[in-house]
């Protein structure tokens, strides 16, 4: 008998000593203890030198506004700032340059406990990653010493800003596209750099794209990869003679077209003699001909081809249509064509159009449907402006409006001291959106009787959480005369713990990225429609409760200087 409890103490003491499954480093090598901003290492000594620097701290990062006129943001980039975290060490060379970097009037102590430190006297507590966030509810609140924790502020806003950016700029071009259609990244080449280009395919994908042309991040994170060939492509060629091997065995390996060239030529004598297609094309251009032959020839089981090089009605259709049914004799079917300039309303209507006589006037079933994929510096509006005219694109490939965020710069996220040493802390400003909501604090979604989010709220730790069928006041955080009474039907708590430091908390486990694409997809589906809308989106409401919203008017007046006039 008095040798169970021991043995279970023993259990329980193994248990809570056993390290956590290790996490993999940061994707991306260069995001390192040095990837930060000077100020921080001179903050950390600062810190240091005064007997600061072990103090405990509290920061929220949050931002405080919407991106692209809208009125929600996806949250992205957790995964990468827990991987940072659960790795962070200043390695020797680094701490030679953070010397040479600081004055020479620096301690040699310091250095030492530079060498020292590492996170595992830090938590973080974050929102799930791809859920719908909200302007000044923390993203992420990093509890620590203030020395570590403040050393954390500059790469944990990097990898937050522009991945949330990003994900949002993908999941409203999701929404203006609509669910059917397939969405493509193509914005590796204009991307600013190597990794905004790997991060853009990352994200895109989570935000709701469906592919990406990018081979680096198709193999890095397993995203579906597309693309076919581009103009230069076409223009290589000059005549269908420039073809040697023009033998195609079928798709069931039961036969060999010897000529493929002539079974094209064929098949565009026969399209041309249609009465129905009278005066829609002439000659075609034989370049484009041979160039596409050359590409079925390649890749039968997955032709695609860039139709408008020389004229997308009078050669480049009709060159892929001839192709595409050679191709079909043998078993194969052509995945379609991507018109790149023009207008893309009219021209995938008369594309349509033609896709459909051949199919009624020749009985290929099914070809009235084959695919037509958009480019050309598509964007938010465009995509808004084909559906008002009406098209018959299937999918659209976009890049550079989308993968720069050219609509808007960055998310402006902000890492803010809240509390220290369990004493909250404001931070002030004569721009009322800049006042900091103060003190360690819980979040919490409400939910209406639809189903559909009703608002945001914030409680101090210690208030006891709102209560699904018990009203609730919730306040503006610095309007007086706005605030509501609420009856949740449902509660989430959104701030859950994924870096428990040393403590015996529980640790959220990081989803994967096909599970935060599905977690993007489901919220956005949970928010009431006029939320979403593109023009004049109804604001969410963030709240605090009655009790925080008390406090922070308190610590306002507490910390504002007081004028005297004379």
């Amino acid at each position: 008998m008095d040798v169970k409890p021991e043995v279970n103490g023993d259990v329980k003491e193994e248990k809570q000593n056993r390290p956590p499954p290790a996490i993999d480093g940061p994707t991306n090598p260069m995001v390192t203890p040095l990837l930060n901003d000077l100020y921080q290492f001179t903050m950390a000594y600062a810190y240091w030198k005064a007997g600061k620097h072990k103090e405990r701290a509290v920061f929220d990062l949050y931002f405080r506004k919407n991106p692209f006129g809208g009125e929600y943001t996806v949250f992205a980039g957790l995964e990468e700032c827990i991987r940072f975290i659960a790795n962070f060490k200043l390695s020797k060379e680094e701490i030679a340059f953070v010397r040479e970097s600081l004055s020479p009037t620096c301690e040699d102590a310091f250095f030492d406990y530079l060498e020292g430190i590492d996170c595992s006297d830090v938590e973080v507590y974050a929102i799930t990653e791809g859920s719908v966030v909200f302007p000044k509810i923390p993203l992420m609140r990093v509890e620590g010493p203030v020395a570590v924790v403040q050393l954390l502020e500059t790469p944990y806003v990097n990898l937050i800003n522009y991945a949330s950016l990003v994900t949002t700029n993908a999941a409203r071009h999701r929404f203006v596209a609509g669910k059917s259609k397939l969405l493509l990244e193509f914005g590796l080449r204009r991307a600013q750099g190597p990794d905004g280009g790997i991060g853009a395919s990352r994200y895109c994908y989570m935000g709701g794209f469906d592919a990406t042309s990018n081979c680096a991040a198709g193999k890095i994170f397993g995203i579906p990869l597309r693309g076919t060939h581009s103009h230069a492509f076409v223009s290589s060629f000059m005549g269908t003679d420039e073809i040697i091997d023009k033998s195609l065995k079928s798709h069931d390996g039961s036969q060999v077209c010897e000529d493929f060239v002539s079974a094209v030529q064929t098949w565009l004598s026969k399209i041309k003699r249609l009465s129905i297609l009278k005066g829609v094309f002439g000659e075609t251009n034989q370049s484009e001909q041979a160039a596409f032959i050359s590409y079925a020839l390649a890749f039968p089981d997955n032709f695609l081809a860039l139709v408008d090089t020389y004229d997308v009605m009078k050669s480049g259709v009709p060159n892929f249509c001839a192709v595409a049914l050679a191709l079909n004799d043998l078993g194969y079917k052509a995945r379609g064509i991507r018109l790149d300039s023009g207008d893309l309303a009219y021209l995938s209507c008369e594309t349509r159009k033609f896709f459909e006589t051949i199919e009624k006037e020749f009985g290929v079933e099914g070809f009235g449907k084959t695919g037509i994929t958009a480019s050309n510096d598509l964007n938010e509006e465009t995509l808004d402006a084909l559906n008002k005219q009406g098209h018959e694109v299937d999918a659209f490939g976009i890049g550079t409006y989308l993968v720069t965020c050219y609509a808007q710069a960055a998310l402006g996220c902000v890492f803010k001291l809240v509390e220290i040493n369990n004493q909250p802390r404001i931070k002030l400003s004569e721009d009322v959106s800049k006042v900091s909501i103060p003190c360690k604090k819980r979040s919490f979604r409400l939910y209406g009787k639809e189903g559909y989010p009703l608002l945001d709220i914030m409680s101090g730790e210690n208030e006891p959480p709102p209560k699904v069928g018990e009203r609730i006041l919730c306040r503006h955080p610095f309007t007086e005369s706005k605030r509501a009474y609420v009856v949740p039907q449902r509660v989430e708590e959104l701030l859950k713990c994924y870096w428990p430091g040393t403590t015996d908390k529980k640790r959220q486990e990081l989803p994967t990225l096909v599970q935060n694409r599905e977690r993007v997809a489901k919220q956005l589906e949970q928010m009431r429609p006029d939320h979403m809308r593109r023009l004049n989106p109804t604001p969410y409401k963030v709240s605090v409760t009655a009790k925080l919203y008390d406090f922070i008017h308190f610590l306002w007046l507490n910390e504002a200087p007081v004028g005297e006039l004379q």
